[in-house]
């Protein structure tokens, strides 16, 4: 069976990626990884927030659903309060 990984924007874009996720992982514009404590509160951060799958006979697809991480919140994750 194949698997195929997607993020899903809050706005309803995709697009794919090759790696897994779990929910409350913080993700760059791309779906790649950031962990805590982040370098600056100027940027663009995603919370995985709900994880859905498909599957036919096939393949499979996992879409990880993003919410985007408000200023206050990005605050609180950078190493130097922004």
């Amino acid at each position: 069976m194949v698997e195929t990984r997607f993020i899903v924007y809050p706005e309803g874009d995709t697009r794919e990626i090759d790696h897994a996720l779990r929910v409350n992982d913080l993700v760059d514009l791309n779906g790649g990884p950031l962990a805590p404590p982040l370098p600056t509160a100027r940027m663009i951060v995603y919370r995985v927030w709900k994880i859905t799958t498909a599957a036919d006979r096939h393949d499979q697809s996992v879409s990880y659903h993003l919410e985007q991480v408000t200023r206050p919140e990005l605050d609180g994750l950078c190493a130097r309060g922004g």
